[in-house]
């Protein structure tokens, strides 16, 4: 059960929380937070935010009371598999968590690696294509992001747009107008300097095990990291029914084209469609919203798994259409990326 309140027991001594499937028990101390025993404990748990809005550190509550932060109803369902976000639960009582399969949360040790720049070109009139020279390997799965800082005071995340390789990692910075960060990758940075990367973060990366279809939704340069997840299916060899979705304002921001064609040779049951926001339908792409798209051409999502990435508002409305189309929700992968300036 979840309650609004520790309970005013005056037992505030350790407990025992059972982690499951793995069968370990940890001896715990009441009111800690359940994200930072896991970590503290090297449970593997995907997260992302920290702060309860990305929804990625999801677990069940297998028995037991926790209590959750904003949690408002102390009738609140009880029993098992009831979710809750890791990051937002504090343990007051001998309790059970089962977590997420082990075998597809991945672990990378975080590195913080002095790049090179190799270069720089443009991919549309707002769209940079950067590539960093590696000094060793940097391990991430397809589809995470990392930090990028290229100046003291001008750091932000990027998805990577590859898959791994011991020599160099590949980002797509959108400019954005009087963004501080995005300026200065505009107007200073040049090739030969020095970026710091950060890393690897997120948990939408790929999910090898996948049964049934796939669908990729992207929004501007959210094609980056579907890019790498489309690149991890085809190196593994992957045989997944997969449609993607690739959402832009208008025909100057379509890019990754040919990459994308290249994919559907190596991906034999691949579809894509390039959907223009401003534009009519023609041969080659549709027009409208790229969620209405998917609306369009699926009724029912049953047993499909989703990615999907792009700005908070198109991964917000997506993510509700795939769940209205019956897609489990904890099939939908998304990292939640929320300005604070760029």
């Amino acid at each position: 059960m979840i309650i609004p309140s520790i309970d005013q027991t005056g037992d505030t001594g350790v407990m025992d929380v059972s982690i499951l499937p793995l069968r370990r028990t940890l001896d715990v101390r009441a009111g800690e937070n359940l994200l930072d025993v896991l970590r503290a404990n090297q449970i593997p748990i995907s997260y992302s935010c920290m702060s309860g809005r990305c929804g990625t550190c999801r677990c069940k509550l297998a028995s037991g009371r926790v209590l959750v932060t904003g949690s408002e109803d102390s009738s609140a369902p009880s029993g098992m598999g009831e979710s809750v976000l890791a990051c937002q639960t504090t343990l007051v009582e001998d309790c059970a968590i089962e977590i997420p399969d082990v075998d597809e949360v991945v672990v990378h040790p975080a590195k913080i690696l002095k790049t090179t720049v190799l270069a720089i070109e443009d991919l549309t009139h707002d769209i940079k294509r950067v590539r960093l020279g590696l000094p060793k390997p940097f391990e991430f799965s397809p589809g995470q992001y990392a930090n990028l800082q290229f100046a003291p005071h001008h750091a932000r995340p990027y998805s990577m747009a590859v898959t791994q390789n011991p020599d160099e990692i590949e980002f797509h910075i959108r400019l954005v107008p009087d963004g501080r960060v995005t300026s200065y990758v505009a107007n200073d940075l040049k090739v030969g300097d020095s970026v710091r990367l950060s890393g690897p973060l997120g948990t939408a990366y790929l999910r090898r095990k996948t049964d049934g279809p796939i669908v990729c939704i992207a929004g501007g340069t959210g094609l980056a990291p579907i890019l790498s997840i489309l690149r991890g299916m085809a190196d593994i060899g992957m045989n997944n029914p997969v449609h993607v979705y690739f959402g832009v304002r208008s025909s100057i921001d379509i890019y990754g084209e040919p990459w994308l064609s290249e994919l559907r040779s190596r991906l034999p049951h691949m579809s894509f469609h390039i959907v223009v926001a401003s534009g009519m339908d023609s041969a080659d792409y549709r027009g409208g919203v790229v969620t209405q798209a998917v609306s369009d051409d699926w009724s029912h999502m049953q047993g499909w798994t989703a990615y999907v990435a792009g700005a908070p508002v198109m991964v917000e409305a997506a993510s509700m259409l795939l769940r209205q189309r019956g897609m489990a929700p904890e099939r939908i992968y998304a990292d939640a990326f929320y300005s604070t300036g760029v």
